[in-house]
């Protein structure tokens, strides 16, 4: 598993390529009764930190606000906070956070970012005028309709009503969302939602569109739950669908557990992994206690819809892991410890398993959180094996872990692990005992993703998370059919074996042909780290044109990307059933569209 800094994460917006701008003050509040200043908080040398100030100069509230600037070539924006950052070519647009979106007469807002290159902002404009007051845009976008009433609920439908927005040409139409995705257009103030799913939460807002095409900000949103099937989805037959959800998401990436409700994801897994607790001192031990059991979520964060206060005994993502075990109470919760950057601890942990384990249990079981969780979850890499650092613990290790936290935690619980999937000749499965190991273990997160990647910077093109083998693959063995078939020969049970889905591209720049197999001169560029972008972006960024060894890849510019797209899924859990294993999990959830439609291809052809 991938654990990027959490700190760097904690500050990074996540910068999509900018879909069309819209101007968002009304008549009263146009760009002459607002300034917006720049000022460059800091320099380093190699980035620099700056700032926008936005002070709303008029008389009336300002409810929206947007600022637009140019930056030269070679100049721009790594990571942003208190504003959504987004870039066409040298253009770049912040938009305000749903906390700061209204600065009242007199007061001012402000938000950061981090840069690179030595270059000064230009051509400012701040909702759609100049930064400085002295024009006004010749337009506004419509007002916000209120927020949807819903009435008549039933199995698959619902109604849903609100009270008109206002513009200052006139309203043309209404685009209804659920969860987030646009599902009709209407031009009056009602409409019937229908072919909905018994017994399953929705979201539902609306958007007003004036007569010059310009769309508001959203209403507020009305939750809905369909009558009949309960709560729990129906069950889902005896495959693992799993995903991981990471601690450090709700920061940069502004995911949180609700956005597995809202997405409709919730309702089509099985389990959930949790990542990471960190292993250290051979002992477990809390990987960000601000995140994990000490962040305030506001009502619209919450997976409840309450807002945490500051006395409760248990805020941060367990408690929002607890609201979702209530509202969906198939779900099982596992703690996850290690990954890539803590996998270092694990050596001293094997010197002493029976100590190790009972730490583990000691953690998990805490009072506090002892009902969040089902189980736990080991993520060494490696086991007598080479990862981030070498592990030289021997052969027989991971099997004496498993062992001791099986021992300690008793056959109620979910033991697991997650493996290496490099089916090479004396490679990472030969290493370590996992045959022996898995008798004490329900299942292995097989990590059949990440075979290739810019980590070689000059290439060969090839794609991540290859299937099965092909003419030309740089590496013999690395692929997802080689690694089930060393652990099924080495004995492990098919339905203990999990195929993993990377939510995320692998891509490289500098390619000059769209075939795999090219040269190339580094990883291509991505919101987060180099070589690296969540499929959410590259579906529309870059989107695939060719299928190699069950695996999309996309050639855009002279940049070379490899992904699982849904149709790619389907034939990977196709697969899998042939294979007789136990089912699928990914890496990650805030990789997915908004509207979960990775997480349902799994769902629906495993």
């Amino acid at each position: 598993m991938r654990f990027r800094d959490r700190v760097a994460a904690g500050f990074a917006t996540l910068l999509l390529p900018m879909a069309g701008l819209v101007g968002l003050a009304s008549p009263a509040q146009a760009a002459a009764s607002a300034t917006a200043t720049y000022t460059k908080a800091s320099d380093w040398g190699t980035g620099f930190e700056g700032k926008w100030t936005v002070k709303n100069t008029g008389t009336t509230a300002i409810s929206s606000w947007t600022v637009e600037w140019d930056y030269p070539s070679g100049t721009s924006v790594t990571s942003a906070w208190d504003a959504d950052v987004t870039s066409a070519g040298t253009h770049w647009t912040a938009k305000n956070k749903s906390y700061n979106d209204s600065i009242a007469p007199g007061a001012s807002v402000s938000f950061g970012f981090n840069g690179a290159g030595s270059g000064s902002p230009s051509n400012c404009k701040l909702n759609g005028g100049s930064c400085d007051g002295t024009s006004v845009p010749g337009d506004a976008a419509p007002s916000a309709p209120g927020t949807p009433t819903a009435s008549g609920v039933t199995d698959t439908s619902v109604k849903l009503t609100w009270s008109a927005a206002t513009d200052d040409k006139g309203v043309k139409n209404y685009d209804v969302l659920r969860d987030g995705a646009k599902v009709a257009t209407v031009t009056t103030t009602s409409y019937t939602a229908t072919g909905l799913t018994a017994g399953t939460d929705y979201s539902f807002t609306v958007q007003a569109r004036d007569t010059a095409d310009q769309t508001g900000p959203a209403s507020g949103a009305v939750a809905v739950h369909t009558t009949g099937g309960g709560t729990t989805p129906p069950p889902a037959g005896n495959k693992v669908k799993l995903g991981y959800f990471t601690e450090w998401g709700i920061y940069g990436r502004n995911y949180n557990v609700k956005n597995l409700v809202t997405s409709g994801s919730a309702a089509k897994i099985t389990h959930i992994n949790y990542a990471f607790g960190n292993v250290t001192g051979g002992k477990c031990a809390i990987g960000d206690s601000y995140a994990d059991y000490d962040k305030a979520f506001t009502a619209d964060q919450s997976v409840s819809g309450a807002a945490d206060t500051w006395d409760q005994p248990l805020r941060g993502n367990f408690n929002q892991l607890r609201q979702l075990k209530a509202k969906y109470p198939n779900i099982k919760v596992l703690w996850s410890f290690g990954g890539w950057t803590w996998s270092g601890g694990f050596g001293q942990a094997a010197a002493n398993p029976a100590a190790f384990a009972q730490s583990c249990y000691d953690l998990v079981e805490d009072p506090r959180w002892a009902d969040v969780f089902d189980g736990i979850d080991i993520d060494w890499e490696y086991p007598n094996a080479c990862g981030l650092s070498c592990d030289t613990s021997g052969a027989a290790a991971l099997k004496n872990l498993m062992s001791a936290l099986r021992a300690k935690f008793g056959a109620s619980y979910l033991v697991t692990a997650a493996t290496t999937a490099d089916g090479t000749s004396g490679g990472k499965i030969d290493a370590a005992d996992y045959a022996g190991a898995a008798q004490y273990v329900n299942w292995y997160n097989v990590m059949t993703y990440d075979f290739f990647g810019a980590f070689d910077a000059d290439g060969p093109t090839a794609p991540h998370s290859p299937l099965t083998t092909y003419s030309g693959i740089p590496q013999a063995g690395f692929t997802t059919a080689d690694a089930i078939a060393k652990f099924k020969a080495k004995g492990v049970p098919a339905d203990k074996l999990l195929i993993g889905i990377g939510f995320y591209g692998r891509g490289w720049t500098g390619v000059t042909q769209s075939a795999p197999g090219g040269t190339a001169t580094g990883p291509a560029a991505g919101t987060y780290e180099q070589g690296i972008e969540d499929y959410k972006v590259l579906r529309t960024s870059c989107p695939a044109t060719g299928t190699i060894a069950g695996t999309a890849y996309a050639y855009c510019g002279n940049n070379w990307w490899s992904y699982d797209t849904p149709a790619t899924i389907a034939t990977k859990m196709a697969w899998a059933k042939t294979q007789g294993l136990g089912g699928a999990f990914f890496w990650e959830f805030s990789g997915d569209t908004a509207g979960g439609e990775l997480v349902s291809a799994i769902s629906n052809n495993l």
